[in-house]
């Protein structure tokens, strides 16, 4: 039986962000950094890979290190961290990982006879004079790779990071290589600007900063990038590979900005900061991957997807934040769903930013590799945890799974600005405690929004949905 599919979809104690995801051999597999639980910085871990059958999205296979960041020349001592990688099959059938440590301006190369085998240095991207790219005359800082190899041209390398009003730097570039996938052919051109050269270019508001990603759907390009206000992945298309590119719009937003079929457009509902990822499509259904931020920090990153619906002239809407997310459809509306889950998560005062004190999070116990159940820590006066969607067929009980030092009662709503449908008291507990209360649920697609009002600070562990069936089944036992 297939498993069902959640957000985030891959185990909730680890963290890959910018996540680019391809399909190999009926298998899709997860490209991304490796942030490491509580971590300082990002980018802590090697390289690992994910991978799962593209008729089962809810069943993802480790695939182990792919590539340590001590196997660069540069990084002997793994003193700099593996930024955000892409991968193309080459010309030769092999498997190209494209990448950028943290204290160097160049791009590095390793091959692989598989896509998710043990990846071996290959070299540095270079001029046919040997000199490197980022360190001849006029060339800008290389960042965030993307790659896409067209048959008879060559590998296009997409790269570029621009600050918020630096000058210095133009915006997401090109670079054409040859098919040793290393020499340029053609030197870097500029394609999307940056913000300080945005001006009637009809990028304005969504300028490039960084996470370049591409993609070609049918004879057109998708320049997928992360915009200076860092939450929302944008792109731009063109049907040439190198210049022409147009800003289309937003496809996903980690704070769900701009969303406006459920809220208003500018109510954040999650605390977001700086996004990555890539579309593709699986089974005749498109996707965004993206990463949202847990533990009240920017550097412990996790991996989620949401369906995107393409319009008739090949461009797409953005994607709502959903609990789902690869699932294919809402969650089972019974059974018991882990705190990690939530999607939104907010408080009486908005924020569009992840950090601070005062806001709920996605927390971990143990430490990071501790195969532990994440839940939503830090849920204060006001805070909420949202979850969506499930198909309800005759849930009429709700039990909470709470801990902390906390009293007062959780308010369960369908909708984030809808009436209140039970109050569940809870009280002071060092150890989970279950409570419950009955409700009448209508049959039908639902969220499920949980509030606490009280005193002290609660962590959210799980929440059970029980139906008629359920209890009759307890009641005949």
């Amino acid at each position: 039986m297939k498993q069902q599919a959640f957000n985030p979809y891959l185990p909730s104690w680890e963290y890959i962000p910018d996540g680019e995801p391809y399909i190999f051999e009926d298998r899709i597999y997860i490209y991304g950094s490796h942030d490491f639980y509580n971590g300082h910085v990002f980018c802590l871990g090697d390289y690992v890979c994910w991978s799962a059958p593209v008729d089962d999205l809810g069943n993802w296979r480790y695939e182990g290190v792919i590539y340590p960041k001590t196997a660069d020349p540069y990084n002997p001592e793994g003193k700099m961290c593996l930024y955000a990688p892409d991968v193309v099959m080459g010309p030769d059938g092999r498997y190209y990982l494209y990448y950028v440590l943290d204290k160097v301006s160049v791009v590095s190369v390793a091959v692989c006879d598989a896509p998710a085998g043990k990846y071996e240095f290959y070299g540095y991207v270079h001029y046919e004079d040997g000199t490197l790219l980022g360190e001849h005359d006029g060339d800008e800082p290389q960042f965030d790779p993307a790659v896409l190899w067209e048959e008879g041209q060559g590998v296009y390398l997409y790269t570029g990071f621009c600050g918020k009003g630096d000058s210095s730097r133009s915006g997401a570039m090109v670079t054409l290589l040859n098919d040793d996938m290393l020499t340029i052919k053609t030197a870097p051109q500029f394609i999307v600007p940056s913000g300080p050269y945005a001006q009637g270019s009809g990028f304005e508001g969504h300028e490039f900063f960084e996470a370049s990603s591409i993609r070609k759907i049918k004879d057109t390009y998708y320049f997928i990038y992360s915009s200076l206000v860092m939450h929302e992945l944008c792109y731009a298309t063109s049907q040439k590979p190198d210049r022409d590119f147009r800003y289309q719009g937003v496809l996903v937003s980690n704070c769900d900005l701009h969303i406006d079929s459920y809220k208003p457009a500018e109510k954040p509902m999650a605390y977001g900061c700086n996004n990555h990822g890539s579309i593709i499509e699986i089974k005749g259904k498109w996707y965004v991957f993206y990463h949202r931020h847990t533990n009240g920090s920017w550097f412990c990153r996790q991996g989620c997807a949401e369906p995107l619906e393409q319009q008739s002239d090949g461009t797409f809407l953005q994607a709502e934040l959903t609990s789902c997310g690869l699932n294919g459809g809402p969650l089972k509306g019974e059974g018991e769903y882990p705190g990690y889950l939530a999607c939104h998560l907010y408080t009486e005062e908005d924020s569009c930013y992840v950090g601070g004190d005062k806001f709920p999070k996605i927390m971990q116990d143990g430490r990071d590799g501790d195969e532990n159940i994440g839940y939503v820590a830090n849920m204060q006066n006001t805070a909420t945890a949202g979850f969506r969607y499930f198909d309800c067929q005759g849930v009429r009980r709700i039990t909470i799974k709470t801990r902390g030092y906390a009293a007062g009662v959780m308010q369960i709503k369908l909708a984030w600005n809808g009436p209140v449908i039970a109050e569940i008291p809870i009280e002071y507990s060092n150890v989970w405690e279950a409570y419950s209360a009955e409700v009448s649920i209508p049959d039908g697609i639902h969220s499920f929004y949980f509030t606490f009002c009280g005193e002290g600070t609660a962590s959210f562990q799980s929440f059970v949905l029980e139906t008629d069936r359920k209890r009759k089944d307890c009641l005949i036992r």
